[in-house]
């Protein structure tokens, strides 16, 4: 994969007209054509307003219009700078960062940070072969008077994520709003091929899996066993570690309200990190008309 520098994202969107003409190319790529008189009438660019009209009818066809540049204020160079921005990091980068790097308000960088991390979400893939399945909990520690109080609130501030990755290929990260109780083997039934191999830590949650269908292996991280032979969790505790420190180094925290939309982020990543294209290309072509 080539590394694509600012120098690339300057040479080849200098200005909003030509981020305007990137859009249309790939929104449209047998070129635009009129939907209101004969069809295959082409359009050309009008230059005071961000549009193609019809050479025909004069009818006006808008590339931004059904994307997440619609209604938008912003020049469209700037939302594309803010998606080369984000993928430019392995980490992140937050609304505060945008805000500071393009220039605009708090309000307007916080928009566009959720608009395009709208475009990384993804549905869970379906997995087989070897998969690790494991869980981790997001949040901070509660402030308690007494270790009694300690005990029964150290968690209540904490989310729970469900975590699946096959060996060498995708993950899936699921936000648990109402815990992990009765959840984990039906995420696993729905997102894991039976017949897979599937290793786990000795959660007695997981213990059911050799009757669902599945070679079930366990590691026992509680006697400090943490691999055992081809037996181990060691993927998604990796994406775990990644997550908890970007969180943690980029955002400070996050509410259990947006936190699946901060896990699709990494997720994305995660999956996409092998493509053949830079991860800018990657996150720019999931840009789509709704």
């Amino acid at each position: 994969m080539d590394k694509y520098t600012i120098r690339n994202f300057e040479k080849d969107f200098p200005t909003d007209e030509a981020c305007l003409e990137w859009l249309k190319d790939y929104l449209y790529p047998e070129g635009v054509f009129c939907k209101v008189c004969c069809g295959v009438t082409k359009h050309h660019r009008v230059k005071s307003r961000p549009s193609y009209s019809c050479d025909r009818c004069g009818h006006h066809e808008h590339p931004m219009a059904g994307t997440i540049f619609q209604d938008s204020r912003t020049p469209l160079r700037l939302w594309f700078h803010a998606v080369f921005l984000m993928a430019s990091t392995r980490c992140g980068i937050s609304a505060k960062q945008l805000e500071r790097e393009l220039g605009v308000t708090y309000k307007t960088a916080w928009r566009m940070f959720r608009q395009i991390r709208s475009l990384l979400e993804e549905p869970p893939s379906t997995l087989s072969g070897h998969v690790e399945l494991d869980e981790t909990y997001v949040g901070g520690k509660v402030r308690a008077g007494n270790r009694r109080q300690a005990a029964r609130t150290r968690m209540s501030n904490k989310s729970v994520v469900a975590g699946h990755v096959q060996r060498g290929g995708k993950l899936n990260a699921i936000h648990l709003p109402d815990g992990t109780k009765g959840a984990l083997v039906p995420l696993a039934q729905q997102y894991v091929l039976a017949g897979s191999t599937i290793y786990t830590d000795e959660l007695p949650a997981y213990k059911v899996l050799g009757r669902k269908g599945y070679q079930h292996r366990r590691v026992h991280h509680a006697a400090k066993v943490y691999v055992s032979g081809n037996a181990h969790v060691n993927t998604i505790e990796g994406f775990w570690s990644l997550l908890k420190r970007s969180i943690n180094g980029v955002y400070h925290s996050v509410s259990s309200k947006y936190l699946q939309s901060y896990i699709n982020e990494y997720t994305f990543r995660y999956n996409h990190r092998k493509d053949q294209e830079p991860m800018f290309q990657t996150m720019m072509a999931q840009v789509e008309k709704v």
